[in-house]
């Protein structure tokens, strides 16, 4: 069984799939994708997240703001308050990306801190987004002790040395259908060292999907082949990837409820 650690399911273009969200839960199931992570990017938009999904028990959430969707102050209260949420098993997505945004870098250093904090308080973990930004995303990790809350660094592209150095800290790796792209040699090498204790696999739908898929709205089926390439880069069976993967999820998002993990 597989779990895709890493979707927006709010944000899917159902009609351009020509599906219903439970056509997607189910496309998923069939694949033996067991559990969805469906990822926060907006506190304005995290009520209606998690309504959209609260009847399906194969779906867990987070909360957070991602740093390209956050106004110029991330409202760290309110931040608190629904990460406080029973419902919410971690803090994010959040992190720095210099890429899209270099020009709100304090503003984005700001709203970081404030999510690990709470991740500290709440001793939920941190979904990290990072891009550009190797060193200030891990500055900031240490100097607030982000691995307190642990956490993971999703759909990660960066080099082998912000891996490890995450690693050093207790976090996890995400891996994305970015490394079925033709030109992801750099970052299919990093994944062949990453131990497979620490990886998780995702699809960050509706974006990014994988080959053979590329071209076409991503979903959470699809995370099926971002294990199969996983796999075959690693030198080992799909089966050994699946579970591995499974068990990390489940270890790190310790708050997704036990019923739902079989």
């Amino acid at each position: 069984m597989f779990v895709d650690s890493h979707c927006h399911l709010d944000r899917l273009e159902l009609d351009k799939l020509g599906m219903t969200l439970p056509d997607v839960i189910a496309a998923a199931q069939a694949k033996q994708v067991e559990h969805m992570l469906c990822v926060c990017v907006s506190l304005a938009e995290f009520a209606q997240m998690s309504q959209l999904v609260a009847a399906y028990p194969q779906v867990s959430v987070s909360c957070g703001e991602h740093p390209l969707h956050q106004q110029d102050v991330v409202d760290a209260e309110l931040l608190l308050q629904q990460c406080s949420l029973p419902q919410v098993v971690a803090v994010g997505e959040t992190g720095l990306d210099y890429f899209y945004a270099p020009e709100a870098k304090l503003s984005q250093q700001a709203a970081f801190v404030s999510h690990i904090q709470v991740a500290n308080q709440l001793n939920k973990p941190l979904i990290i987004h990072t891009r550009d930004a190797r060193e200030d995303t891990l500055a900031l990790m240490r100097s607030h002790q982000a691995d307190k809350a642990g956490g993971v660094l999703h759909c990660f592209t960066e080099s082998l040395d912000m891996a490890k150095a995450a690693l050093d800290l207790g976090f996890y790796i995400s891996i994305s259908g970015i490394m079925t792209f033709r030109n992801a040699d750099e970052l299919r090498d990093v994944v062949k060292q990453i131990p497979l204790s620490r990886l998780l696999i995702e699809t960050d739908s509706p974006y990014l999907a994988p080959v053979p898929f590329r071209g076409k709205t991503n979903q959470p089926a699809y995370v099926t082949a971002v294990a199969e390439a996983i796999a075959q880069v690693k030198g080992i069976s799909l089966e050994q990837l699946a579970q591995a993967t499974t068990e990390n999820f489940y270890t790190l998002f310790n708050r997704v409820k036990k019923e739902v993990n079989g």
